[in-house]
C-alpha cells in the first residue's frame, strides 16, 4: 500500500486528485478549465494543483467553485516536453510532475493526472509510487471508439519487449480496468495477433493464449484478434505489446486527422455539397462528437500503485477533463484493490505458475 494508505478525502467519501498543472501545450489553462469541467460532473472533488502559482491563480481566480476547491502549491519547474527521462529523474526533484506524483505516494492525494512529457511521467510513477506486488511491467491503456462500442487497449508504449506471462497480467489489468469503466461483469478479452489461426504469431503471444484459455482471471479470454478488430468493438479488452499497441494508437489518430481531412474537403468542393452538409449539420454533429478524440483522451498507467493517468500534450479544456474524469471515476471504482486482488489470485495458480514460462 501507499505510504498513509488513503488519502485523507477518502473518509468523507470525497477524493483528491493532483494536477501537474504546467504539463502540456496549453498548460495551465487546459488544466484549470479541465478540472473546472470535471467539479461540475463530480463536486465531491478536491484538487492539489502544482505549478507555478503567479501563472495559475488569475486563472483559477475565474472558476470560483474550483478555486475553493483546490490547493494550489507553487514550483516554478517543470518537466520540458523534450527533455530525457534519465535527465528529468535526475533534474526534475521539484518539479511540478514530481510533486503532483509524490502526493499520491505520500497519500495526500488518490491519483495524479499530467499532460507533460510521457516518458518523464512514467518513469517518475515507476520509481515513486512502484508496481503493485507480483506486478512485473506497468502498461499504458487508453479507450478507443468502436462500432459495436468502446474497446480498452493495452499496452500503448511502456513495453516494447514483452514475453507470455507480461501479456497475460496486461489481461488482468485490462479486464478489472473494463469491469470498471464499461462496466460489464466479465470483460471480453483478445490478444492481438496477425490472424486469429492458432498456429499463428510468435511464441510469446501463443504462449500467452495458451494461459489465458486455462487460468482463473475477471476476464473471458475470446482469442487472437487483428488489427481490423480494435475499431470493430468485437471485445472489451485488446491486449498487445507496446511496440505494437503504439503504432495501431497512431495509425488511429492518423486515419482520424485524414478522414476528417477528406470530409471537410468534400464538403466544400462545390455548393450543393455545402447545401447538403447544412442540411446533415445535427448528423454531422452527433458524429463529431461519436469521433472527437478529445472524448476518449487519457492513457492510464495501469499497474502501479497509485492512479496516474497521461493527458495528450496538446489537449484542451475538454480534453484534459476527459482524461481526470478517467482518473476520478478509477478513484471511485476502487481500481487499485481490485487489481491488487485479481493479480494475487493469478499469481497464486498452479497453472500459470507451471506454464509461466512458456514463450519467453
Amino acid at each position: 500500500m501507499r505510504k498513509g494508505g488513503h488519502s485523507l478525502s477518502s473518509e468523507s467519501n470525497s477524493r483528491t486528485i493532483a494536477l501537474d498543472a504546467m504539463g502540456g501545450d496549453h498548460a495551465p489553462g487546459s488544466v484549470v478549465a479541465g478540472a473546472a469541467q470535471v467539479l461540475k460532473k463530480y463536486p465531491n472533488t478536491r484538487f492539489l494543483i502544482f505549478g507555478d502559482e503567479n501563472r495559475v491563480r488569475p486563472i483559477l481566480s475565474k472558476f470560483k467553485a474550483l478555486e475553493s476547491a483546490s490547493s494550489v502549491r507553487h514550483t516554478d519547474k517543470f518537466i520540458r516536453d523534450d527533455e530525457k527521462p534519465s535527465a528529468a529523474l535526475r533534474s526534475g526533484k521539484d518539479s511540478s510532475m514530481r510533486l503532483a506524483i509524490e502526493a499520491v505516494e505520500k497519500g495526500e492525494a488518490d491519483a495524479v493526472v499530467s499532460g507533460g512529457n510521457t516518458g518523464a511521467l512514467m518513469a517518475m510513477a515507476k520509481i515513486i509510487l512502484r508496481p503493485l506486488p507480483g506486478i512485473h511491467r506497468p502498461a499504458i491503456a487508453s479507450v478507443f471508439p468502436g462500432i459495436k462500442g468502446e474497446t480498452i487497449m493495452l499496452d500503448l508504449g511502456a513495453n516494447v519487449l514483452v514475453d507470455a506471462e507480461n501479456l497475460v497480467q496486461f489481461a488482468v489489468l485490462g479486464a478489472v480496468f473494463a469491469k470498471a469503466h464499461k462496466g460489464v461483469t466479465t470483460p471480453s478479452v483478445g490478444l492481438l495477433n496477425v490472424g486469429s489461426e492458432e498456429t499463428k504469431g510468435p511464441d510469446h503471444v501463443r504462449g500467452a493464449a495458451a494461459l489465458l484459455a486455462k487460468v482463473e482471471f475477471p476476464g473471458k479470454y475470446h482469442g487472437f484478434v487483428e488489427g481490423d478488430d480494435i475499431t470493430k468493438g468485437i471485445v472489451d479488452v485488446v491486449v498487445t505489446d507496446g511496440y505494437a499497441g503504439n503504432i495501431a494508437l497512431k495509425a488511429a489518430e492518423g486515419v482520424g486527422k485524414m478522414t476528417g481531412h477528406f470530409f471537410k474537403e468534400a464538403l466544400r468542393s462545390d455548393p450543393l455539397s455545402l447545401l447538403g452538409g447544412a442540411l446533415a449539420f445535427m448528423a454531422l454533429r452527433r458524429f463529431k462528437k461519436k469521433v472527437d478524440p478529445r472524448v476518449y483522451n487519457g492513457g492510464v498507467f495501469l499497474g502501479l500503485n497509485g492512479i496516474c493517468v497521461k493527458s495528450h500534450g496538446g489537449s484542451d479544456a475538454l480534453g484534459f477533463a476527459s482524461a481526470l474524469t478517467l482518473a476520478v471515476e478509477m478513484v471511485k471504482d476502487g481500481y487499485i484493490a481490485q487489481v491488487a486482488q485479481e493479480i494475487s489470485h493469478l499469481m497464486s495458480q498452479e497453472t500459470f505458475l507451471a506454464e509461466g514460462a512458456y514463450g519467453k
